[in-house]
């Protein structure tokens, strides 16, 4: 009995200290990525009550191709590049993915009239800043990719820690364990808002937090994929193992192979083509509804010959490869709806709320040991 008792007590005090001092090395990242993700969940609401450019007439004569899309945007832009096109609604704007002159850009364009709307430059878009912020603190991606990835990782061992020391040494006490006590002084306050709320939000914060993972490291999201498949690598990569150079057929095979992924897939609210010359197959992509990234399905045309290489449907992708998809949607809480959105958002200000009310402890007992030794 004191054996386990020893052991308890220097598991806690070993849980202790890992969770104070990685909380102080990267508890202001957490809150940065926290508080940034929190401000993004809802950026397409607030984007559509605020800009004109996101909402087009619906007329019935159809899209224009994404060639003459690709020449609007050079007309306007010469040089820029134009590999990505997503047609985003019947009453959303057709948007152009490119980077002119070194800036990023995403470019507005009617997809029925081809007016040209607007350009978003990345670097001049609140919206656009905040996620670079969440997603790398605007630091150059290769480094701030990897600082934000180590301090989810280490986030991730601090829940875990965390619940460690939140845990009674007795059952009976679990209950009281479970409640903030609204009436005890402000410190006491605080250290119950950051226990007990730690424990009651750690296994969804963790779930956001390797679903971020997903974006930082291929490792996880290869992870993610073996996991749903048992182990098993069911998809192939044939579509981009060689492509044979055969003559280009008169039609644009980009506009071939849109039209020909609309046909196979009618009624869907989303729709994409990618490029990356001549030795990559083009890449159309369709989503079920507007600005809602999931159930994806993907179509492999040949550069030249618009010949259809691989069919994937969704229906048809492993479940690794769904849940792999899956995780943007998890990660925003888009996949739920606006109830996900609404709890990813409450979600992300606790998780920020948790290095500010751990670093008030911190100081507290800090400074009472400072009075005490005088």
């Amino acid at each position: 009995m004191k054996k386990t008792k020893k052991k308890k007590n220097n598991l806690k005090k070993w849980a202790g200290s890992i969770h104070l001092w990685l909380g102080l090395i990267t508890g202001i990242i957490v809150f940065i990525v926290a508080v940034t993700g929190s401000i993004y969940v809802f950026h397409d609401e607030i984007k559509d009550a605020l800009y004109d450019y996101r909402f087009v007439e619906e007329k019935s004569t159809g899209f224009l191709p994404p060639s003459e899309i690709k020449n609007i945007v050079q007309e306007n832009y010469p040089g820029t590049t134009d590999d990505f096109v997503l047609y985003s609604g019947m009453d959303r704007p057709v948007a152009v993915y490119g980077v002119f002159e070194q800036t990023p850009y995403y470019f507005y364009i009617d997809p029925y009239t081809g007016e040209f709307l607007y350009a978003q430059n990345f670097t001049e878009d609140f919206f656009e800043i905040v996620k670079s912020l969440h997603m790398y603190l605007l630091l150059p991606e290769n480094i701030g990719r990897q600082i934000v990835g180590i301090s989810t990782l280490i986030f991730i061992l601090m829940m875990i820690t965390g619940v460690i020391l939140w845990w009674p040494k007795k059952l009976k006490n679990l209950k009281k364990s479970l409640n903030v006590k609204w009436g005890a002084r402000w410190r006491r306050l605080n250290y119950d808002l950051h226990n007990i709320s730690g424990f009651y939000i750690h296994i969804l914060a963790i779930i956001i937090a390797i679903t971020g993972l997903n974006f930082s490291y291929e490792w996880v999201s290869d992870g993610i994929y073996y996991a749903g498949n048992l182990g098993e690598k069911v998809e192939t990569d044939e579509h981009v193992d060689h492509i044979n150079q055969m003559p280009e057929i008169s039609a644009n095979p980009i506009d071939v192979a849109f039209s020909e992924t609309m046909k196979m897939e009618p009624g869907n609210d989303m729709y994409f083509v990618w490029t990356e010359g001549n030795d990559h197959p083009i890449v159309t992509g369709v989503y079920p509804e507007s600005l809602d990234y999931d159930h994806q399905s993907n179509y492999y045309f040949h550069p030249q010959t618009a010949e259809l290489l691989q069919e994937q449907p969704y229906a048809s992708k492993s479940t690794g490869m769904k849940l792999q998809e899956m995780s943007y949607g998890i990660h925003t809480g888009q996949y739920f709806g606006m109830t996900g959105k609404i709890i990813a958002f409450i979600l992300s200000l606790f998780v920020a709320s948790l290095p500010v009310t751990g670093f008030v402890v911190w100081w507290g007992r800090k400074n009472r040991m400072k009075h005490l030794t005088r």
